[in-house]
């Protein structure tokens, strides 16, 4: 897309969309987010110490691949979510194993570049579409199914990202935080849809940046579902809850997420879905704006 001083989609303020009705009349749409993440000991930590070996800053990321990602599918199982891994591609060599338990889970696996040492606006510009189509590529080649959406390392994205995400023919894009529905993004005379994320739970921002505790946490996701199963008596909304096995999966915060998603299991007329099922029903269901 060519710079500019909005992005590639139309204003359309929420009182003034099309209804979007969920499966079964459910009023909110629950979409579970796990970041799968690779992190080379050799190269540095975003928001780390900038040298290596980052001991510490490597190794609280490793404990969530060595542990927290285990506790985190029991949870999931538990409760009957099904989860969107979002997945840097380097975790298919380095940690098979973590691929084999979600792909044998059902889970859909979101392409998240590479390495997340590695944002787009980072990379040389000339391999940018190469990085997101081996991204792609080998994440199929590991589960079996190819990719349909896409996160950028970071959420960055350089002014030429989406169209070579358009030119790949991804579904749904989730980098762009700007709303609590999907919605459409053109580019290049092309279509993908925005799924929600960021400004909502999130474990690493309300944890990690905000300093909230695991209480905080588990409150800010119930406060979160209660607007928008409210909100969904008018129009179907989106609760993405975005979760790290190295924040969320320490012994000390698991509890906090296993009461949340108790909490939104005691509701009815929710619509616990992957990241493709919502983008693909919005897309079928002729109310996109």
């Amino acid at each position: 897309m060519k710079p500019a001083s909005y992005g590639p989609f139309d204003y359309v303020p929420l009182p003034q969309r099309p209804k979007i009705t969920w499966p079964n009349g459910a009023r909110v749409a629950v979409w579970i987010i796990l970041n799968v993440e690779y992190f080379p000991l050799n190269e540095p930590i975003p928001r780390g110490t900038g040298h290596t070996p980052d001991v510490v800053g490597w190794s609280k990321r490793d404990y969530g691949n060595r542990v927290g990602f285990w506790r985190l599918l029991k949870l999931f199982q538990k409760h009957g979510f099904p989860v969107t891994a979002n997945t840097n591609a380097g975790i298919c060599d380095a940690h098979p194993e973590i691929i084999a338990a979600g792909r044998d889970a059902g889970w859909e696996f979101m392409a998240h570049g590479e390495s997340n040492s590695h944002p787009m606006h980072k990379i040389d510009p000339k391999t940018e579409r190469d990085v997101i189509r081996r991204s792609i590529d080998r994440i199929e080649k590991a589960t079996g199914t190819r990719p349909v959406g896409w996160m950028g390392p970071g959420m960055h994205e350089t002014w030429d990202t989406l169209d070579h995400l358009t030119n790949e023919g991804l579904l749904y894009c989730a980098d762009w935080i700007n709303d609590d529905q999907p919605y459409m993004m053109k580019v290049g005379g092309k279509e993908i849809v925005s799924m929600p994320y960021g400004e909502h739970p999130h474990d690493n921002g309300a944890i990690n940046r905000m300093h909230y505790s695991p209480a905080e946490f588990e409150q800010m996701i119930k406060d979160a579902f209660d607007t928008l199963y409210e909100e969904g008596s008018e129009t179907g909304m989106v609760l993405p809850i975005g979760l790290h096995p190295f924040v969320a999966g320490p012994a000390y915060r698991i509890k906090a997420v296993d009461r949340a998603l108790a909490y939104i299991n005691r509701h009815d007329k929710v619509w616990k879905a992957t990241g493709r099922e919502i983008a693909e029903h919005y897309v079928r269901s002729g109310t996109t704006f």
